[in-house]
């Protein structure tokens, strides 16, 4: 597969979640504040802060390897750290749908689908 549309995905991953990694984590008590009555009628209510926590680590360790994997793309041609960019990004994004969907935020969820798609598709062109 091309390495141009390779590296476009995995710079489109790469944004996307050191952007919002970087959101959740220097604008945290805002986050926790609007996640905490976001799943306020959820399973949720009481794990929001160890749930932050967790999705900003996937989030961060989703946007490093996207971006070393770009990196060893344009130096060897290697795709083994783009594909786990990939992958991680994939398990990030669909734990984010699940805390929408239990949330009943359907629009939310909606969304979720939408960076689903191209972090699948670098995961199948990665592979």
């Amino acid at each position: 597969m091309n390495n141009t549309a390779s590296i476009l995905l995995l710079v489109f991953l790469a944004l996307t979640f050191i952007q919002s990694s970087y959101e959740k984590i220097f604008y945290w008590q805002e986050n926790i504040d609007w996640l905490k009555e976001h799943f306020s009628k959820t399973r949720l209510k009481n794990l929001v802060n160890p749930s932050l926590i967790l999705l900003v680590i996937f989030e961060l360790i989703s946007g490093i390897l996207s971006v070393v994997g770009i990196i060893e793309l344009l130096v060897n041609n290697g795709r083994t750290f783009g594909f786990y960019g990939a992958i991680f990004s994939s398990i990030t994004l669909l734990m984010m749908l699940f805390g929408q969907r239990l949330a009943k935020d359907y629009d939310g969820a909606r969304t979720i689908v939408i960076y689903f798609i191209p972090a699948v598709m670098a995961v199948y062109w990665l592979n």
